[in-house]
């Protein structure tokens, strides 16, 4: 099993196995705290080779700048079955809409793809108080 992506994003959709993502991005800016953020989404594209068939029980856990997990966890299920010796790997997409974010306080946050005791991926959230002097370079600058 491969991760090919993990991102948060704007929103995502899974269309009969193919990922449509809009607006990845990494750093949400706020001009106080706690803030609401109102949709997003998280998505992990997988690729499975022959060995990897059967049903992965997934756990994707949001962690906060304290290393305390700030979210209930999320579990998805995938079960992963092959037509066909001739096929050599398949991919699945989960995608995780997350509604009415609830942030505490800046810092980094960290979401974490994991398969039994094996963090697959990581992904950072870097959230800061908005600053008017870098607004014109954008969220990141």
């Amino acid at each position: 099993m491969t991760v090919q992506l993990a991102s948060l994003c704007d929103s995502a959709s899974d269309y009969s196995g193919k990922l449509c993502i809009l607006g990845a991005f990494d750093t949400l800016c706020s001009r106080e705290f706690p803030v609401v953020h109102p949709a997003c989404a998280l998505v992990v594209r997988l690729i499975f080779e022959p060995n990897d068939s059967g049903r992965h029980q997934f756990m994707i856990r949001c962690i906060d700048p304290a290393g305390q997990e700030c979210i209930p966890p999320f579990d998805p299920v995938v079960d992963v079955s092959f037509p066909s010796n001739f096929v050599p790997f398949v991919t699945r997409n989960i995608v995780l809409n997350l509604q009415r974010l609830r942030i505490e306080r800046q810092g980094v946050y960290r979401w974490l793809v994991q398969l039994g005791d094996q963090t697959l991926a990581s992904i950072p959230l870097r959230v800061t108080l908005f600053d008017e002097s870098r607004s014109a370079t954008g969220p990141a600058g």
